[in-house]
């Protein structure tokens, strides 16, 4: 994003894990997802699967667009940012995906590791 001709602004870097209050399958590529929640029913593509298997709540949503999303479809970066923003938007509004500005680090990795 740029302010003025040349010079860029740096957006805050967004974390993505998966939400415990779902049900998920992979099947031919594709990921189906359920919010226990409110009961709604999600059926990515597979750009949209790669975002979520990706969602790991440590990688940052825009190195997973440059390193995944970029690279294995070929698909120009501003476009897949605003295309993986909208989805995490989407998705965390339903409680599917959950954001935030920090790395996120699940309780049971910290258990684990004691």
């Amino acid at each position: 994003m740029l302010d003025t001709p040349g010079r860029q602004i740096k957006m805050a870097e967004r974390y993505i894990s998966r939400s415990s209050a779902i049900a998920s399958r992979l099947l031919g590529g594709e990921v189906m997802i359920m919010s226990t929640a409110d009961s709604t029913f999600f059926t990515l593509n597979e750009v949209a699967s790669a975002i979520w298997q990706a969602a790991d709540g440590y990688t940052p949503l825009s190195e997973i667009v440059a390193d995944k999303i970029c690279r294995e479809f070929d698909v120009d970066r501003e476009q897949a940012q605003r295309g993986a923003e909208r989805f995490v938007d989407e998705l965390s509004q339903h409680g599917i995906l959950l954001v935030s500005d920090k790395p996120v680090i699940d309780s049971w990795l910290c258990l684990e590791s004691q």
